[in-house]
């Protein structure tokens, strides 16, 4: 770490609030503007903000998955595209927790410490990927690994969906080896070889960086060889969909806030209202309660999940893997369902000036509804009944084409 970096949880903590704080204060000018944080993802690694589950040993303040997560609704509160932005990153030191090979656990986690951030570039566009065999039903991939005339390992090839990657040090990349394998390779993320098009186009999220990386011939980083067998890799599935339910539990908050704040500043109601008073009016203190009950939902239904993903990496047994997957799959269905929710009704307490652009409030529902869309929801229902029913334990998608451990196997009680 730098000598600028807080050394303790206790210092890194205030830094990292106030980093907050201060970006909040332009979030909505940032959706309509579309500026990217560069600065702001910088700060935040400054102040620790990357290294909070990185082990102690090497530098890292070790908290729980609890208090990651609620920091993590924090930041969804200030700017629901700052844990987003950091998905990738904390995907990433999740895999590091857990890597077999010590030497390239040392090498990241250390890097980490010292204030590198990283970027996700796994998924491809449709384009590519239309008609390539994909036996492990995770993703056709197209990316390829393989040695160049110097002999160097070298990456080629295009992503999409690669959030975070262009405000990175280094990006973690999903892409075949020379045997075929599918494997994640740290890659830099400013080479020459890296091109980052800014063209994502979603309706939400739109500060995060989630457009196209190309790949052009980009050297692996010595020891770039991450997560490569399942010991690694356990729980990330659900690790990944909290970080989501986090970013709107935390947009849920903010979603509370700006209307008790539309309400106290409003100076008329409506025509049938029993009072011009807005903050005296029953029906729009009804929907500021109705906002704050969703918040609750989705905060205590986070806490859960993340309490039950603890849970099983405590226990290591893949029967609470799977327990933890289908709980958070339930919190993904509660917590969608309340936060859209909030996200609409949030209109009925300011009228048809909630409506308009300077007032931002829009850009809530647009967030929330492009989080709701990844890892689709529609699924979940019958892997949940699936589960309870017949006791089919859901296989995890990152395990698929990886070479085993004997820890991959069902501890003995």
């Amino acid at each position: 770490m730098t000598e600028t970096q807080p050394r303790t949880l206790d210092a890194a903590l205030p830094r990292i609030r106030a980093v907050l704080q201060a970006a909040a204060k332009g979030s909505a000018e940032r959706d309509l503007t579309h500026e990217h944080p560069y600065e702001i993802v910088r700060q935040l690694a400054d102040a620790g903000f990357g290294r909070l589950r990185i082990a102690q040993e090497y530098g890292g303040f070790d908290i729980d998955l609890p208090t990651l997560f609620a920091l993590l609704a924090e930041a969804g509160q200030a700017d629901s595209n700052r844990p987003q932005i950091w998905r990738g990153h904390f995907t990433t030191t999740e895999i590091l927790r857990r890597e077999t090979d010590a030497e390239v656990r040392q090498r990241w986690s250390k890097a980490v410490a010292a204030g590198a951030v990283f970027g996700n570039a796994q998924s491809e566009p449709a384009a590519l990927v239309r008609g390539v065999d994909d036996p492990s039903g995770w993703g056709a991939l197209t990316t390829r690994i393989r040695r160049d005339s110097d002999g160097r390992r070298v990456v080629s090839g295009t992503k999409f969906y690669s959030t975070g990657a262009r405000f990175a040090d280094y990006i973690r990349t999903a892409a075949l080896d020379e045997d075929g394998n599918r494997v994640f390779a740290v890659l830099p993320a400013n080479h020459t070889g890296v091109t980052h098009v800014d063209d994502w186009d979603g309706i939400g999220q739109r500060q995060t960086g989630s457009g196209t990386t190309i790949f052009d011939d980009v050297p692996v980083e010595p020891h770039g060889d991450i997560g490569r067998r399942t010991d690694a890799l356990r729980g990330l599935d659900s690790f990944v969909q909290i970080v989501h339910l986090a970013n709107l539990a935390g947009i849920a908050r903010s979603i509370v806030a700006e209307t008790v704040d539309l309400v106290r500043a409003r100076t008329r109601t409506g025509q049938h209202a029993l009072t011009q008073d807005a903050a005296a009016d029953p029906e729009v203190l009804a929907v500021v309660g109705t906002l704050y009950a969703r918040r609750i939902t989705a905060e205590t239904l986070l806490r859960h999940a993340a309490e039950r993903l603890e849970l099983a990496h405590g226990s290591g047994h893949e029967n609470d893997y799977a327990e933890a997957y289908v709980e958070t799959s339930a919190a993904q269905l509660g917590v969608i369902d309340a936060v859209l929710d909030a996200a609409t009704i949030a209109f009925n307490a300011g009228g048809s000036s909630t409506a308009r652009n300077r007032v931002h409030l829009d850009r809530h529902w647009r967030n929330a509804r492009t989080l709701a869309s990844h890892n689709p929801i529609i699924y979940k229902p019958r892997v949940i009944g699936d589960f309870l029913v017949n006791d089919s334990r859901p296989v995890s998608g990152y395990y698929r084409d990886r070479p085993k451990t004997h820890s991959d196997e069902e501890p003995t009680p």
